[in-house]
């Protein structure tokens, strides 16, 4: 077994919902502090020698876009730092995981195409296993149809080359993929609970994924929503050393 921890990297300006994030991704990983760090990509940028400290990543949501025309300095060198990292696992060299605004970044470093084709709301969708996803060593974990949560102004349209399609859904076909063997994208948000995501909302009420005068309504549905397998990827994935 790998001695070295695992390191959750934020990618949220807003502090208290990166706070509980970090703290939702632990949780659902199984693990302390001492085997998942915490490192700050929105302040700091990746050290250096961040492959070679840590035995993996877990990448948070984040309210920027990849496709954003116009980004400021700061949403530039994190994205640089993401698709470094993403080089690294995709060569073999670490193992990561990239969720929701994370895919984009992994599809557009390695040739795919991101749009806003498939947006979808705040709260529960049904996502289902393609036959590589059932045969997978991380999602493998998860029954074929599951319910997860999901709140993004865009998606995968097309895949990166030689990208294996692992969980996809009517709504946004691209839910989750892998490219080589060690590194792993979900559209959908893996780490939380519904208390967990209607806490979330509370940091984005305007950030334009529901309307601001709606937030009791759709917080009443999250909390309400049966998402209680997907933390099984997070626990699969903290656990994988191929």
């Amino acid at each position: 077994m790998d001695p070295r921890p695992l390191l959750y990297l934020c990618v949220r300006p807003q502090r208290g919902a990166a706070d509980a994030e970090y703290a939702s991704f632990r949780v659902a990983m199984g693990l302390d502090e001492t085997r998942l760090g915490a490192w700050d990509l929105v302040a700091d940028p990746l050290p250096a020698d961040a492959v070679e400290r840590y035995a993996g990543f877990v990448v948070g949501g984040s309210p920027f876009n990849v496709t954003t025309p116009a980004k400021d300095a700061p949403q530039q060198r994190l994205e640089a730092d993401l698709a470094d990292l993403a080089d690294a696992a995709a060569s073999g060299r670490t193992r990561a995981m990239f969720t929701c605004y994370g895919i984009g970044v992994v599809t557009r470093r390695f040739g795919g195409t991101v749009a806003q084709d498939y947006p979808e709301g705040t709260g529960a969708t049904t996502v289902t296993l393609t036959d590589a996803g059932r045969d997978d060593p991380v999602f493998g974990a998860l029954p074929e149809r599951f319910e997860a949560f999901t709140a993004h102004k865009e998606s995968t349209a097309r895949l990166p080359e030689g990208a294996v399609l692992l969980a996809t859904n009517a709504d946004c076909p691209v839910q989750a993929y892998r490219l080589g063997e060690r590194l792993y994208t979900t559209q959908f948000h893996p780490e939380v609970t519904p208390q967990d995501f209607t806490d979330r909302m509370t940091f984005y009420r305007d950030g334009g994924y529901f309307a601001p005068s709606e937030f009791d309504a759709v917080a009443a549905r999250v909390l309400a929503a049966p998402v209680t397998e997907p933390a099984r990827i997070l626990r699969a994935f903290a656990a994988f050393e191929a």
